[in-house]
């Protein structure tokens, strides 16, 4: 499932990319991945891409006329394509872009001279892959009023790492959100950004137990907790802004301590890890030093 660190790198990556150019061509060959008619997908061509971001666990993609929301969900996944190059199986939607217009004034500054980034007269593909159809991509027309699930209002709380999202906010919120940590975490609701796998990260880095209660926490283990999932976050996006372009559509995950290591030694303190399945999710955790 694609998360925070994953959208963040591939938000910057298509924004430098893409933003400046013009939607040629529009095409949706798993129409039920796609809520919108024909004709709002249809509309999109001509319209220019203005801008690429993360919200939470959402890439919105703003038009001149409209946006575009894509909730990846479990599977879905992005490209950047060439022209001539063939599309995966499994592409639910492929967008194909003109020469750029006005260049991205706010790139990120990692992509920078990146050899992966097309050139100006380039004639790029966006698509979305998600052979199970879980994804969605959603179509927000200018002065069209759609409901994207996941959006509405008190359904998706401050992102993980948004500077307004300070450690004093976090302690008021945390306060009035109870249950275990690793639920707590992966609550949109409460913070947006963190599923399964970095969620089990977060923890690790924390030291806490995924199964604890928020109400046992001590109040220094609410500010580590806090400085965890920032530090996190942050060392993971440096190092997938590393390995991932250009091929966005792969997840990597092999950096990660505790997450899908099964019973391996624990890298802090070499004892054996534990995995269990909680409610059909995997979890990961150290028994020695996570308490």
């Amino acid at each position: 499932m694609p998360e925070l660190p994953d959208l963040e790198v591939v938000a910057d990556a298509l924004h430098a990319a893409l933003a400046g150019r013009p939607v040629t061509a529009a095409r949706a060959t798993m129409p039920l991945s796609v809520r919108g008619t024909p004709a709002e997908l249809a509309a999109l061509i001509g319209q220019r891409l203005e801008r690429v971001a993360r919200r939470g666990k959402f890439l919105d993609l703003e038009f001149t006329g409209g946006r575009m929301v894509v909730n990846p969900m479990l599977t879905g996944r992005f490209q950047l394509a060439a022209r001539g190059e063939k599309a995966p199986g499994g592409t639910a939607l492929e967008l194909r872009f003109g020469a750029r217009q006005a260049g991205p004034p706010d790139a990120a500054a990692w992509t920078a001279d990146a050899a992966w980034l097309p050139d100006g007269e380039a004639e790029p593909y966006l698509r979305y892959r998600d052979p199970t159809q879980m994804g969605k991509v959603y179509l927000v027309p200018a002065g069209v009023e759609r409901v994207v699930p996941g959006r509405g209002v008190g359904e998706q709380g401050p992102d993980a790492l948004n500077p307004e999202l300070t450690l004093e906010v976090w302690r008021d919120r945390i306060r009035r959100h109870p249950g275990e940590l690793k639920n707590l975490l992966r609550n949109q609701a409460f913070v947006a950004g963190l599923g399964n796998a970095y969620s089990d990260e977060v923890l690790f880095a924390a030291r806490l137990a995924p199964f604890r209660k928020r109400s046992t926490l001590a109040a220094e283990e609410v500010d580590a907790l806090y400085a965890a999932m920032r530090e996190t976050l942050a060392s993971s996006i440096a190092i997938l802004r590393e390995r991932v372009p250009p091929t966005f559509e792969r997840q990597v995950r092999d950096h990660l301590a505790v997450h899908g290591r099964g019973d391996g030694p624990c890298p802090r303190c070499g004892g054996r890890l534990t995995q269990v399945s909680a409610g059909g999710f995997p979890t990961g955790y150290c028994r020695t030093c996570q308490r």
